[in-house]
Parts: C-alpha cells; sequence; structure tokens
C-alpha cells in the first residue's frame, strides 16, 4: 500500500491524517516529521478538494480556522480535539487551497485568553508586516540530483570547506526600482556567478526563516518551516538552491532554535499557555535579546524544533545547518547575574534538558542525512562539541572558532610596531586547533554595531589597510581549519555591514578593492587544489611549525600537509610593514620550491617585493631542518610555496 493510499484510508475512517503511531511518537518525543503531519495541506477527499489543518494547543477550550476564505469569522470553521492526551485540533474545510491565508483563533481554558495565532508549521507566510499563514503546495521538480549523489564528497571534513556568508536582502538590491531587494530567482544566478567567479564552496545564508522583523537578520524567527517570503515563494527558494546545486555549490542555512520571539503572533503563549516557552522568566526570557527561550525538556518542543531542521534538509535538499548561539542554550547563567537563573538538577549551571536536545538534533540529522553538516556557533571552551554522542560529544559535525576569530583579530587591529609582544595571542590558537572540527570564521558579527569592517580594523596608512587585509586573509587559509568569510569582506568594502543597504559594489572601481577581491578568488583556488591545505584540517599530523619564535621580527613560519605525506605547503607570514632581504627558513626537503601565492604581488596592490616565482633549497640546516630557503620577505605579506615534484 502506497503512503497516500494509507492517508486517504485513515483521513476516511478518522477524519485525521494523523495515525495513532503518530500520536503515540508526539508525544514521546520521537516524530521528527511533523511538517508532513501538522499545519496545513490541500487534500482531495471523495472529489472535493480543501485543506486539512492541525494545530498542537492541549490548553485550548476551542480552536477555529479563520482567513480571507470566511472573511476572519471565528465561529464558522472550527476544528475538532483529536483526543485529550496529544492536545491536537483538526479539521478539513472544502474549497479551499494553495494560497489561502489563514490564522488559528484559539480560546484558552485559562484567564479568558483569546488569540490569532500563525500556524507554526506554516509552509509560507505572508510578507511582513501581515502576520497570517498561508496553505502552499511544496510541489517542485528538482533538477540537482548529480549533486545530491555527490554531496557526501563535497561535504566531508576531509573536503576543502570555503563558505561565503551572505544576508541575501543587502548583498545587492536593485537600485534603479526603489532599491528594493533581490528576488530568489534574481538571486540565482547573480549568486552563482560570483560564486563561482571567487572560487568558494559553500553559501552560507543568514536566517531565511519567516521572521516578523527584518532588523533582526533573521534571527528572530516565527516561521520554522517558511522561507520569508520578502524575496519569494518557497518554490522561488527551492530555484535558488536548485540553481546553486547545479552550480556545483552548497547551501548551508542559519537556523536558531535557541530563542523567539514575543510577537503576538508567533509562538509565545500559544494556547494561553506557555506552551513553547518555559514559564519562568529565569529559564524562559533571554535578557539579551528580549525573547523566549524554548522549553527543550517537553517532549513536543523537541519534536517542534528537530522537525524543522530535518524539513530544510527535506523539502529543499540543504546541505548543512549552522545553529545559531549554542553557547546561550548550553548555559542556565548565560548572561544572567546571580539570583537571576535556575540551577540544573544537580545545582550546576548547565542547561542539562539543552544538551540531551542538542545530541538527539545531531542524532537525528545525521541518522537520516549522512551526507550533511552541521555546525556549531559555540563561544565557549564547552568541550567535545563535534564529537560522536556516543563518546560523550554534542554531536555537531564542525564548530566555529570564536576564539581563534577573536584572538587574530585584536593581534591584526594592533599597531605593527607592538604585534611582537603580542605573538602568542597569534600562536596560541594552535595549541587547541584540532581539539575540535574548527570553522574559522570572519562573519557578519565582526562587522557591524560600531566594530567597523574588516578593512577598517587594520592598522597603518592606506596602503598598510591592505597589505594588512591581505595578510589577514591569506593567514586564515593558511591556518588549519575550514573557513568562512562575510560578504563584503572579499573585496574591503569600507563601510560596516548595513542591512538596509546593498554592498558597495561600485567600489570595485579602485585597484586597491579589486587587488583584495582578486587576492581572495586566488586564495580559494589554491585552497581547493591543495590537499595539503584542507584534507588534515582537524588532525595535528596536517600542521608543522617551522618557526614561531621570531617574536622580535613579528615572523612565523609552517607546513601545511595532506594524507598522502609527500605533499608540503609552506607558509611565511612577515606581520610588520618592513621588508626582510635574504630571511633564512628551514625546509624538510631540497630540491625547487616554487612561490605558489604572493600577497604582495602588484596584481594585488602590493609592492611586487619576493621570490621571482620560486628558489632552491640550500643544503644549509635551519630550524631543525637540513635544507632552508633564504627568503624575500614582503612587508605585511605572506607567502606560500610548494617543492616542485611533489604530488597532488
Amino acid at each position: 500500500m502506497s503512503q497516500e493510499t494509507a492517508i486517504f484510508d485513515n483521513f476516511m475512517e478518522n477524519k485525521s491524517l494523523l495515525t495513532d503511531h503518530d500520536v503515540y511518537l508526539f508525544k514521546e518525543g520521537n516524530h521528527f516529521q511533523l511538517y508532513n503531519k501538522l499545519g496545513s495541506r490541500t487534500i482531495v477527499i471523495n472529489g472535493a478538494a480543501g485543506s486539512y489543518f492541525a494545530v498542537w494547543a492541549p490548553n485550548a477550550e476551542g480552536v477555529s480556522v479563520i482567513g480571507n476564505f470566511n472573511e476572519w469569522n471565528k465561529e464558522s470553521h472550527p476544528l475538532a480535539i483529536r483526543d485529550d492526551s496529544s492536545g491536537i485540533w483538526e479539521g478539513f474545510v472544502e474549497g479551499i487551497g494553495s494560497g489561502t491565508t489563514y490564522k488559528y483563533h484559539i480560546i484558552s481554558r485559562y484567564n479568558n485568553y483569546k488569540v490569532d495565532k500563525g500556524d507554526p508549521f506554516a509552509f509560507r507566510w505572508e510578507t511582513p508586516p501581515e502576520t497570517a499563514s498561508q496553505v502552499w503546495d511544496m510541489s517542485y521538480d528538482w533538477g540537482d540530483r548529480e549533486w545530491m549523489k555527490k554531496r557526501r564528497k563535497v561535504n566531508s571534513i576531509q573536503a576543502p570547506l570555503s563558505i561565503y556568508e551572505i544576508h541575501p536582502g543587502s548583498w545587492k538590491r536593485v537600485p534603479e526600482e526603489g532599491n528594493r531587494f533581490l528576488t530568489y530567482r534574481e538571486m540565482a544566478r547573480n549568486l552563482a556567478e560570483y560564486i563561482l567567479e571567487m572560487g568558494f564552496t559553500h553559501v552560507e545564508f543568514l536566517p531565511v526563516l519567516e521572521h516578523p522583523f527584518y532588523g533582526s537578520w533573521g534571527y528572530q524567527t516565527t516561521g520554522y518551516f517558511a522561507p520569508t517570503s520578502r524575496y519569494g515563494t518557497p518554490q522561488d527558494f527551492m530555484y535558488l538552491i536548485d540553481y546553486l546545486h547545479q552550480n556545483g555549490i552548497g547551501v548551508i542555512l542559519d537556523w536558531v532554535p535557541s530563542h523567539f520571539p514575543t510577537d503576538e503572533h508567533g509562538l509565545v503563549y500559544f494556547d494561553g499557555t506557555h506552551l513553547y516557552e518555559h514559564a519562568d522568566t529565569k529559564k524562559g526570557f533571554h535578557p539579551d535579546w528580549k525573547s523566549c527561550i524554548f522549553n527543550y525538556g517537553r517532549n513536543e518542543v523537541r519534536n517542534f524544533l528537530i522537525s524543522s531542521a530535518l524539513f530544510w534538509l527535506d523539502k529543499y535538499h540543504v546541505d548543512g545547518i549552522r545553529v545559531d548561539a549554542v553557547a546561550s542554550m548550553l548555559y542556565l547563567d548565560y548572561s544572567r547575574k546571580d539570583g537571576e537563573w535556575i540551577p540544573n538538577e544537580y545545582g550546576g549551571r548547565e542547561n542539562t534538558e539543552a544538551v540531551r536536545f542538542l545530541k538527539r538534533f545531531n542524532e537525528a540529522v545525521f541518522g537520516a542525512y549522512p551526507d550533511v553538516q552541521t555546525i556549531a556557533e559555540e563561544s565557549t571552551a564547552w568541550p567535545m562539541v563535534s564529537k560522536p554522542t556516543d563518546i560523550g560529544g554534542l554531536g555537531f559535525g564542525m564548530k566555529w572558532n570564536m576564539g581563534w576569530m577573536h584572538d587574530t583579530l585584536e593581534y591584526f587591529s594592533e599597531d605593527p610596531i607592538y604585534r611582537k609582544y603580542r605573538m602568542n595571542q597569534l600562536t596560541f590558537s594552535i595549541l587547541y586547533a584540532f581539539s575540535e572540527n574548527f570553522v574559522l570564521p570572519l562573519s557578519h558579527d565582526e562587522v557591524v554595531y560600531g566594530k567597523g569592517s574588516l578593512i577598517n580594523k587594520m592598522p597603518g596608512d592606506e596602503w598598510q589597510k591592505y597589505a594588512n587585509l591581505r595578510l589577514l586573509f591569506g593567514y586564515m587559509f593558511g591556518q588549519p581549519g575550514k573557513k568562512l568569510l562575510f560578504m563584503g569582506g572579499e573585496f574591503a568594502q569600507w563601510r560596516e555591514w548595513s542591512h538596509d543597504e546593498s554592498l558597495d559594489w561600485h567600489i570595485l572601481q579602485y585597484p586597491y578593492h579589486q587587488g583584495v577581491q582578486k587576492w581572495v578568488k586566488d586564495l580559494n583556488r589554491l585552497y581547493r587544489s591543495e590537499k595539503a591545505l584542507y584534507e588534515l584540517d582537524f588532525s595535528g599530523e596536517g600542521f608543522e611549525w617551522i618557526d614561531f619564535h621570531d617574536w622580535e621580527h613579528s615572523i612565523i613560519s609552517f607546513i601545511r600537509k595532506g594524507k598522502s605525506g609527500d605533499t608540503s605547503i609552506l607558509i611565511v607570514c612577515n606581520f610588520t610593514p618592513i621588508p626582510r632581504k635574504n630571511y633564512r627558513v628551514g625546509v624538510p626537503q631540497g630540491g625547487h620550491w616554487k612561490e605558489m601565492l604572493n600577497s604582495d604581488a602588484k596584481i594585488y596592490g602590493g609592492s611586487g617585493y619576493g621570490n621571482f616565482g620560486g628558489l632552491e633549497a640550500a643544503p644549509l640546516p635551519m630550524h631543525g631542518r637540513y635544507y632552508s630557503l633564504s627568503l624575500n620577505l614582503p612587508p605585511l605579506g605572506i607567502l606560500f610555496f610548494k617543492r616542485q615534484g611533489d604530488s597532488e
């Protein structure tokens, strides 16, 4: 019997798309495909077309569907309670289909509370500031079969991962039409062509899940099963992902299970009780974001959130999920003073319910989709974030290295005169670089709220600022860990990012900006072509210091290695504006070492100080090696060398 036949038979017998087994799993906390059962969907029964609705509201006295089809009449289309134990209300409304606008009118058992709510499982919402849900047909003819076959290899921890982080509403706009957003479909070709030109492997979208306040950048989510309608329909967003996939580009979604906004039409106080959030504000209200915190100890809430994650992997073919603000979930005292938080059952500060939820989330994702990635934004020293749950980890595939980001940006912001006193700040990250599967992020968080753009963090005169930025990017690509760069950084946007405006693409008419963009493009090309730069990102076997003791000259050198062991990339950094002539660096082998990249090349806006494309290693011992190179180190520059004859 087909699934469709079973659904039809169940509906005819029980007037429900939910089976008893669905309800059992729902109450148990193990139903992770609720998007196929709750919410709204079109259906034909005995030739009568209409829409089926189901919503969880266990403390409601009555629930009805209101919308443009019944002039928002609160009494004309009541839903029926399936059973008291599940708390699910459901019903069929004949004659309405895809595009119908609706809400649930909920009458609570408590406090005479009545409210109109959007559907937590809606596939589409009205365009903000309107707040109603819409019945929507999710059919789409995908063309990314070849991508889906190969993405396990593309998403592997042994693959090159260079992520371009983008906010869809401000990447590019249409100034000729009132500075409007690009639609998902308009973005598809523009973005794919740019990513291919620049050489990034993946796009990471800031949250596109529906959100009422545009200025939240998507981090105040109301529609956990709907892409924002600001840029088009669900099918338009599918088209964008499909187009990227067909061009060999992976897609990562930013996902926010840490909190949700207090907008009345959303999840808050859903049925007159604290259904999705904790009732006690010491656990259920976030002091920083003035938002609600999910009750991770509730089975139905875990169902809701994990179903949301699997929904994007299932219906939208997403390749990875980046989980926002994991630290705020892990600690009960996060951003709270003494007396403002409730200890766990053991008297500690760890949120044991959130820990169990995160582990179950990762188990569910990798169990169903072993060829994707989950990435944690976790800013503390919580152990084993990216280790398997069966050995005590949280189960994420990767973790943002926030320590590396903070230390590196602070170091680069320092005047080069004083950098020699802070070399430990730069080199310290290697001590823990292989404790997790790290992504090195230069993200949106570093170019907002008065922090300034990346180029404006750099010290010195105009030339030095650009040289420093090229050095920063080169250093990131040379270090172990996957790469992430927020839009605009790749061409040295001067202005701090604003979500209300397009990136300043016009500045690419100037040579310095062209040079930085060309540099990032060539870094991506080298990174993707040399296994030594990515294959052992998460293993100490892939990294070897040559020298990190020359603090007096602010120079470091190191080797990156691949699994085969016969390919090495030598990387040398000069963090001062003083060029160094005949600076000797030890190397593991003799022969000719080709200068693969030089950030000071004139094509990048540099002075052209280098090594004439490469040089021979001399049998002069240095840094514990039998051979060495006598290098010309460019000012505020980074050099990449590869021994000729080494395999790829």
